[in-house]
């Protein structure tokens, strides 16, 4: 089934083997990120611990407790919360195998990366950028060079063994799935995205001076005093700074870029931020301090989802079996399914009619939406229903066009206009409901605007007046 979408299988086999315990409903789907997101506080903990020290432990359990990053995906069913739990823990191992020389963590580091390569496919990038970290490590310690390149082989090595089974169903979604909805980052996207991981300009500023000050005070020590921990710090950095610049520079060429999937960043940044902060003396007091007061009441990441559950709530009521739903926004037709919980019900997007309400398929979702018109997609779609019967359309609300200029985006803004205008138009069907009748408040979500088919009768007798009337 995946291979109709672009992610790996690790979150979703484990989501359905939740939902198999404990159900599908949103609280249940949720707690399983809650469990994610709070198993980063311990994670980081023992992440730190040992390559920092006990007090960087601390610092890396407090960062990883108030993230805003994880506060906000921890409320959704994504596998955004277990992302950087894993991040964490590869980071975690990565140090101890190849700073601290520590073998006996070369099979956990393995295993950690494999199942991030499992779960996103951003840590290839995280894997990517280990290596180059690896590498600095072997150039920069000469009389351990043989045995880091060995030990490095076993650990990555191990990694790539497990994982090449998924590698070709990886190619093909690379080819027929890949992110049509995402724009080529600019110059400054980079530094954007990161401070939206921190919460803001805010915070990022505050954990980058009192981490900075910490960092700047071990790279100062000299070699001799400070040798591990210089080497922890050049390889933290290389592995954030590597993983964001090779996504940055492929993007350029098949967007891939959005701020949720800087969720690979996360582990070596807090464990970073956390020596940094150990080192920092009172200012890592202060700066927790500002931090604390910026993170305790984080601001929300919104609640996109919340209008289809409002929409569909209000106008299942309306709906009959054999009813027609149309999603002008195709990827949103599952959560509208999900909350319109009729199975009697008949689906369909700007792409066609659909079998399955809860899948979206995005195998050439591009190339499909473009061939799909009016005149060949929708009207054989209303054709179909019968006098009597309902269709329901529901389309974006679109506030700017500034959100909607990727490719695939700005053609479902087209479409969603196209279809809406052409069912006004549509003398066959008359207008009935629309939900929200006012959406002045409303910054993001859907509208929704029932009809029913009533052939030759006059549509005057159902016409409900629009909002500028």
């Amino acid at each position: 089934m995946l291979r109709q979408d672009g992610s790996p299988p690790l979150y979703y086999m484990l989501l359905h083997g939740w939902i198999k315990a404990f159900g599908d409903s949103e609280d249940a789907t949720h707690a399983l990120s809650v469990v994610f997101a709070t198993l980063c506080i311990p994670a980081a903990f023992w992440a730190a611990g040992r390559p920092w020290g006990r007090r960087a432990a601390w610092f890396a359990a407090f960062l990883a407790a108030l993230l805003p990053f994880l506060t906000g995906h921890g409320q959704e069913t994504r596998m955004y919360s277990l992302v950087p739990l894993l991040s964490i823990v590869a980071t975690g191992c990565f140090l101890r195998v190849y700073v601290l020389r520590d073998r006996r963590f070369i099979v956990p580091f393995a295993l950690s990366l494999t199942a991030m390569l499992y779960t996103h496919n951003w840590s290839l990038f995280f894997m990517v950028a280990s290596i180059g970290a690896l590498g600095w490590l072997a150039w920069d310690d000469p009389e351990n060079r043989r045995a880091l390149v060995k030990d490095g082989i076993y650990g990555f090595g191990l990694a790539l063994l497990l994982y090449a089974p998924w590698i070709p169903t990886l190619l093909f979604q690379a080819k027929h799935t890949a992110a049509p909805w995402s724009n080529s980052p600019g110059t400054y996207e980079p530094t954007r995205q990161l401070s939206r991981v921190l919460g803001g300009y805010g915070p990022a500023m505050t954990l980058a001076f009192g981490a900075g000050i910490g960092l700047a005070a071990v790279w100062h020590r000299g070699r001799l005093q400070a040798g591990r921990e210089r080497r922890m710090l050049v390889a933290s950095s290389i592995v954030i700074v590597g993983l964001i610049v090779l996504a940055w520079a492929l993007s350029q060429h098949n967007p891939a870029w959005t701020n949720r999937y800087f969720a690979v960043v996360i582990g070596p940044l807090v464990v970073l931020g956390a020596g940094g902060l150990r080192n920092a003396g009172r200012v890592a007091l202060v700066a927790c301090v500002f931090l604390f007061m910026f993170w305790y009441q984080p601001h929300p990441f919104g609640d996109s989802k919340a209008s289809e559950r409002t929409v569909a709530t209000k106008v299942r009521t309306l709906l009959e079996p054999g009813d027609l739903v149309i999603s002008t926004h195709p990827e949103r037709l599952p959560v509208i399914s999900y909350y319109l919980d009729d199975p009697g019900l008949q689906y369909a997007t700007t792409l066609g009619r659909v079998r399955d309400s809860g899948v979206m398929d995005w195998r050439d979702a591009l190339t499909r939406l473009r061939k799909s018109r009016v005149d060949n997609t929708l009207e054989p779609l209303l054709d179909t229903v019968p006098v009597g019967a309902h269709v329901l359309i529901v389309r974006p609300i679109i506030r700017s066009d500034a959100s909607w200029r990727a490719p695939w985006t700005k053609l479902v803004r087209r479409r969603s206009a196209q279809w809406s205008k052409a069912m006004a138009r549509d003398e066959r069907f008359g207008r009935t409901d629309v939900e929200p009748f006012r959406y002045g408040d409303v910054l993001d979500g859907v509208r929704a605007t029932l009809y029913v088919k009533i052939a030759g009768a006059s549509p005057a007798a159902f016409h409900l007046p629009d909002e500028t009337e």
